[in-house]
């Protein structure tokens, strides 16, 4: 990103003491917010957000310390937006896995800060002669993001054609986590999930989730909130959502996080993907003129249940 485009993007949109753009790693944009409740940066591409780090604690979104920062790569760790598909394209192999919004830039079209201090931004994706390739709808794109007491994203779909679409999304989050092995996470419980590892088929989750292997999971009709417990940072962390229906719980574990390159060494140890999305049987069609919003949000808590300060 050149510098007289950060320069036009500060004029417009820079919050006085709370959010301010800049070059990152790799020459891509970089937002970064800093207010009395936490800390925040987001990639300009991809809308990807990169941290969250409430006043006083450690990160609560994890990002690889071999994460590569290139123009059109996906970034690994953070919370990458998977749209309009979640995994591979059903028809076209050649297609970006989860879709093609991770890598192409997105537009800054509103900043504001909220009564409570928290810290607002909006961005958008415009249909392209690049995403036409891809996605040949009349579809507008938008992601709000808030930053404060706890993270709060809503993506939103519009349907400004004439036909109605199917999508599949995912917010891809990365959670920090004191050790996989020893954390567990809960509201899944009696969810019939797609085994990925399994050729596809279809289990019955029994008691919390808990890791000691690759795991990837599409927990289907799956709506209720989550939790994560990690014991070793003494910390749950609540996922409340609406708007979607799956909950896709991932980590890479030994081998594979070694193939991949970017993860860092013996980074699967400290990070868990718990995603909200729409997918499989659960992708959301949109009549022209409708849209549909998958919200989220994210809070930090002390294991006693007590908020964290």
């Amino acid at each position: 990103m050149t510098m007289a485009e950060l320069s036009a993007l500060n004029e417009q949109f820079a919050l006085h003491d709370q959010l301010v753009f800049r070059e990152g790693p790799g020459g891509l944009g970089i937002c970064e917010i800093t207010n009395g409740h936490a800390v925040a940066s987001v990639a300009l591409q991809g809308a990807q957000l990169l941290s969250w780090i409430p006043r006083g604690e450690q990160p609560v979104i994890w990002l690889s310390r071999d994460a590569r920062f290139e123009v059109g790569r996906s970034i690994r760790g953070g919370v990458p937006v998977c749209w309009p598909w979640f995994g591979p394209h059903a028809t076209q192999p050649s297609f970006p896995a989860h879709g093609f919004v991770r890598t192409v830039p997105w537009r800054v079209c509103e900043t504001k800060i909220l009564e409570d201090g928290a810290t607002f931004v909006a961005f958008r994706v415009t249909r392209t002669d690049t995403t036409d390739v891809f996605w040949p709808h009349t579809v507008e794109l938008e992601l709000a993001v808030k930053v404060g007491v706890t993270l709060e994203f809503d993506l939103v779909t519009r349907n400004t054609g004439s036909e109605s679409i199917t999508i599949g999304e995912a917010l891809h989050s990365y959670f920090s986590v004191g050790d996989v092995r020893h954390i567990a996470v809960e509201g899944l419980e009696g969810c019939v999930y797609i085994d990925k590892l399994d050729s596809g088929k279809r289990k019955q989750q029994s008691g919390p989730v808990v890791f000691d292997a690759e795991t990837d999971r599409i927990y289907l009709d799956a709506s209720a909130e989550c939790l994560i417990n990690d014991p070793r940072m003494q910390r749950r962390i609540r996922i409340v959502k609406s708007g979607s229906r799956s909950t896709v719980v991932w980590n890479p574990w030994v081998d594979k996080a070694e193939r991949m390159g970017d993860m860092g060494e013996n980074g699967y140890l400290n990070m868990v993907c718990v995603e909200s999305a729409n997918a499989a049987d659960d992708v959301v069609t949109i009549a022209p003129g409708d849209e549909h919003h998958l919200r989220v949000s994210y809070r930090l808590e002390s294991l006693a249940g007590k908020r964290a300060p």
